[in-house]
């Protein structure tokens, strides 16, 4: 790497509103401490973060440059252009890892293309702690993002994917927009075989942490009131 250029640090973020040190290393704040340079996915959540974990840093002395889902791809050179002068930058998700199911895999891939050092922080990421607590196959596992809004699609989506844990015994991990998750619940019950495992991991590192696996027949039975709180989903037909 070349010694004159500054790192780009992955900074993971809490997954909820609790106390950052309580679940990442003391090593995320030292390294908040020194770096004044990031790339957000929210400016406002950002600043709140860096805020709440040193609250002696000055707001004025942050330069945040937003990345998402409107961020034009012509911009992102820009955002490293820091890096390239010397300056340390930090990549920050909204919540949890950055370039783990987050916009930010595409600043970690120019980062490797303009030679410039990539550094993974330790921090909490829902996909593999749902996994990690599942009791389902940690050996082979895929995530697949979001399913398929419409009905008809989605149903054929959760039969592949049941087909595929059962045929290559490999987890499939899924998520879905908060206000969908009982809906998506119920459809699991109906469309999967009724002894496929589902693992529900909810508000994970949160007060209100609620992780269950059961199969399809026994969700069924069961009541839990997943509305508006971050769920992972996980399916295997063993």
């Amino acid at each position: 790497m070349n010694p004159n250029k500054g790192n780009l640090y992955l900074i993971p973020t809490t997954l909820g509103d609790n106390e950052p040190l309580e679940v990442l290393p003391l090593s995320v704040k030292k390294t908040i401490e020194h770096i004044n340079t990031y790339i957000v996915e929210n400016e406002k959540t950002a600043r709140k973060f860096i805020k709440k974990i040193t609250p002696k840093k000055p707001q004025s002395s942050l330069e945040l440059f937003a990345l998402n889902k409107y961020t034009d791809s012509m911009e992102l050179p820009r955002f490293l252009e820091p890096c390239n002068n010397g300056t340390d930058v930090g990549l920050m998700s909204e919540a949890g890892c950055p370039g783990v199911a987050d916009p930010g895999a595409d600043i970690v891939n120019l980062a490797h293309k303009y030679n410039i050092k990539v550094i993974p922080m330790v921090g909490p990421s829902s996909i593999l702690m749902a996994l990690m607590s599942s009791g389902m196959n940690g050996q082979s596992f895929a995530f697949n993002g979001y399913l398929p809004i419409d009905k008809n699609e989605r149903k054929k989506e959760l039969k592949r994917l049941e087909r595929l844990s059962f045929e290559h015994k490999q987890s499939q991990i899924f998520i879905e927009t908060p206000y969908r998750n009982n809906k998506i619940l119920e459809d699991l019950c109906v469309i999967l075989d009724k002894n496929t495992n589902i693992c529900v991991a909810c508000d994970i590192t949160l007060p209100t942490e609620y992780i269950k696996t059961l199969t399809a027949s026994e969700w069924a039975k069961k009541k839990v009131d997943l509305h508006k709180r971050p769920t992972i989903f996980i399916i295997h037909k063993f």
